[in-house]
């Protein structure tokens, strides 16, 4: 397998000499880029099959000025090769070494700055998604990177988090965090990333199987981990959770923080994305609404929503977090549709009993009072309409289904007329035009349904023949 310098001189060529071959002297001579251009500041290498750094010396000549480093997908397993590219790389910004296999522990040996490995202070955005590095590994990094400011660590099968046991865990630049894909249920266990990272701005959860915002939850055990029988179990092996749900914490923020609350960790957090979770109670949505800063949130296909159209799932979030700004990726929600979301709401839940109403219900009827239910009004056509049925000197009032198509009326008036429904045209009188002179309209499409010539009782047909 090629070092990460042997991966740089396949895709980029080596150093060339001084611009001479063999002696023969080059008619125009182009000088060569200085070692500074051979590698772009944006280094791409992804699935190279790079397994260690390779030459220290020309690592460091022809990487010091990259900012950006992608090594996804490579056979990169030791991170005393990781720590090496990066201190070889004083510039990198953004490192994503993501489907790199790096379970190895990383030592306090390799970490101290006595081994040559310093602190890496200009680099702001790590991506380590499956890479299977430990909690502990990922506390190690956290101590090196002291303005780190985005951090993936999606799809590291992570159930929980171990973070806030040392006096060194709270990292207090980093904003961004994505956890996609862990099989992580408890909130209790997605506050310590708060208490961790205690600025956070933005958090991915989707995909991991929470089923609830409520931090008093236990903890629910997985069958498969535990040899003993037990009766709870996790959704994240497929065995049905234990679903017991404590208070419901609808109250706002202005009442004052209470214990245990689901936002208490996240007092920062202004975008989060629970897509693909496990959430199932509207509980968990009053939660949401607690969130001091929430204003961007993604939540979808989770089970809560089965029951209900797009249309009213949006209307129903949108009436129960009045701070919620822009929902499920899509533009800023305007005053004029939240406050439609929020009468429909008041209308939803008024045909409720009254203990099935959310606090919230009692909040919008004070600002919108109470409101009459909408009128169901049938717009749809008659189904059937009688009209005047004249062929020749002859005419008939018959009633018709205005469902069928002009074909299938043409079979219906054979009898009726004495004409081949093949030798058949039909033209359309409305009565309301009969005094103006208009022609009659030619029904010439065979699979057009009738009602949508707007036929009415009183109208009529001509037959006549090809």
């Amino acid at each position: 397998m090629p070092t990460l310098v042997e991966a740089l001189e396949g895709k980029y060529g080596p150093e060339d000499g001084d611009g001479m071959d063999s002696g023969i002297p080059i008619a125009i001579y182009v000088p060569r880029k200085g070692p500074r251009n051979i590698v772009p500041s944006l280094l791409v290498l992804n699935d190279c099959d790079i397994d260690s750094a390779g030459d220290e010396n020309d690592l460091q000549k022809k990487c010091h000025v990259v900012e950006e480093l992608d090594l996804a997908q490579n056979n990169l397993t030791h991170w005393a090769d990781v720590l090496t590219i990066l201190r070889l790389m004083p510039q990198v910004k953004f490192a994503n070494l993501s489907f790199n296999n790096l379970a190895e522990e990383l030592t306090d040996e390799l970490c101290n700055k006595e081994s040559g490995v310093a602190a890496f202070p200009l680099l702001r955005n790590l991506v380590l998604i499956s890479t299977h590095a430990s909690w502990a590994t990922v506390k190690k990094l956290l101590n090196l990177l002291p303005n780190l400011e985005e951090l993936h660590l999606s799809l590291n099968d992570f159930s929980t988090v171990e973070l806030t046991d040392a006096a060194d865990s709270i990292h207090s630049n980093i904003k961004r965090l994505h956890f996609t894909g862990n099989p992580i249920c408890s909130w209790n266990e997605v506050s310590k990333l708060g208490q961790a990272f205690p600025v956070l701005e933005s958090l991915v959860l989707a995909d991991c199987p929470l089923i609830s915002l409520d931090p008093t939850m236990p903890v629910l055990k997985c069958k498969a981990d535990d040899s003993e029988e037990s009766e709870d179990s996790c959704s994240s092996c497929g065995s049905p959770p234990i679903q017991q749900y404590g208070r419901c914490e609808s109250e706002c923020e202005s009442a004052g923080p209470k214990p245990y609350s689901a936002h208490d960790a996240f007092r920062h957090l202004r975008s989060l994305n629970v897509t693909g979770t496990q959430i199932a109670s509207w509980d968990d949505i009053d939660r949401l609404a607690c969130f001091p800063a929430l204003h961007c949130l993604r939540i979808n296909a989770c089970p809560l929503f089965e029951e209900y159209t797009e249309h009213e799932r949006r209307q129903l979030l949108i009436a129960r977090l009045p701070n919620v700004q822009t929902l499920n990726g899509g533009g800023v929600i305007s005053p004029e549709e939240r406050e439609d979301a929020e009468r429909a709401f008041i209308r939803y839940y008024m045909e409720k009993p009254e203990s099935d109403r959310p606090e919230r219900y009692g909040n919008l009827l004070g600002v919108h009072g109470r409101l009459d239910p909408l009128v169901n009004i049938d717009l749809s056509p008659e189904k059937r309409v009688k009209v005047k049925i004249i062929w020749g000197d002859k005419s008939e009032v018959k009633s018709i289904n205005v469902y069928q198509t002009v074909s299938e009326l043409k079979k219906t008036l054979e009898p009726v007329c004495g004409i081949a429904a093949s030798k058949m045209r039909l033209f359309y009188g409305d009565q309301d035009y009969k005094d103006t002179h208009s022609p009659h309209e030619f029904m010439k499409y065979p699979n057009k349904q009738l009602y949508s010539y707007n036929i009415t009782s009183g109208d009529e047909i001509v037959v006549d023949t090809k």
